[in-house]
């Protein structure tokens, strides 16, 4: 598995939760009909500081839960307090997108959100295993990027470089940015059966503080020689000067799948 490039911060949690906001607002009724429901046994894979897990909990309430696995120790730990500050039934523990450690077979839903493009190789390999989570009926949900259709409004020039060195990074990595446009093919060759594939364009006005993946990568980049300290160091004078006409235009796919009943 490739390693993950973001750093958790309080900015990049902030980031997450509004993410998790955005992606219910679009989303409810897709998670609702994939098995988001009362009861439900949900797994949400790969959760980070696990702000999808408590929405998702809530969906679950009462009766169901969510089992919330990461790799990272630390957005663990962020998942388990947002979980505990929101009285949500959500379990957390440590786990690679491939081998969760999960109870196969056991799941109503299991989802995987912004994981498939930040493990370059692993794709199939990943949605191979969560199928085998999901219980006969059980679905399969994903949801990818496509950031060559990714576009800014009102960005200043000097952070254009930052996303380009971002993308190059990925690129070394083996990974692949534009995942988002093959999650029906990685869920039909995992034996699952295609209920819903599509794509979307979200407009977002970054709140105040709000940086992206980009920034939070910013120790990758410096350790990869793909960036300075002083680039850094412009890359944040740059931020400091973004007002409230920036906008981001960013392409997300999502599509989930059934496991058949009879297998």
């Amino acid at each position: 598995m490739a390693d993950y490039a973001l750093r958790i911060s309080d900015a990049e949690v902030a980031r997450y939760l509004h993410m998790a906001e955005a992606a219910e607002r679009a989303e409810r009724d897709l998670w609702i009909a994939a098995g988001a429901v009362p009861g439900a046994r949900i797994a949400d894979v790969g959760c980070g500081p696990g702000a999808v897990s408590v929405r998702l909990a809530a969906l679950a309430a009462p009766g169901g839960g969510v089992w919330a696995v990461d790799r990272d120790p630390e957005a663990l730990a962020v998942a388990r307090a947002l979980a505990d500050r929101a009285g949500a039934a959500v379990t957390a523990g440590l786990g690679d997108a491939d081998a969760t450690g999960l109870p196969a077979g056991t799941f109503d839903l299991v989802m995987l959100r912004h994981v498939l493009a930040h493990n370059g190789g692993s794709e199939q390999a990943i949605v191979d295993h969560l199928g085998s989570l999901a219980r006969p009926g059980g679905s399969v949900f994903l949801a990818d990027v496509d950031i060559a259709m990714t576009r800014f409004r009102g960005l200043d020039p000097v952070l254009t470089g930052m996303t380009e060195r971002y993308e190059e990074m990925h690129r070394r990595r083996g990974n692949d940015l534009r995942v988002g446009t093959r999650l029906d093919e990685l869920l039909i060759a995992a034996g699952l059966e295609l209920v819903h594939f599509q794509g979307r364009v979200d407009v977002v006005t970054p709140p105040p503080g709000m940086r992206g993946p980009a920034w939070a990568a910013r120790d990758a980049l410096v350790a990869e020689g793909l960036a300075t300290p002083e680039d850094i160091a412009r890359w944040d004078e740059a931020f400091q000067r973004v007002d409230s006409s920036v906008r981001f235009f960013g392409a997300m796919f999502t599509a989930y799948a059934r496991r058949p009943q009879d297998s």
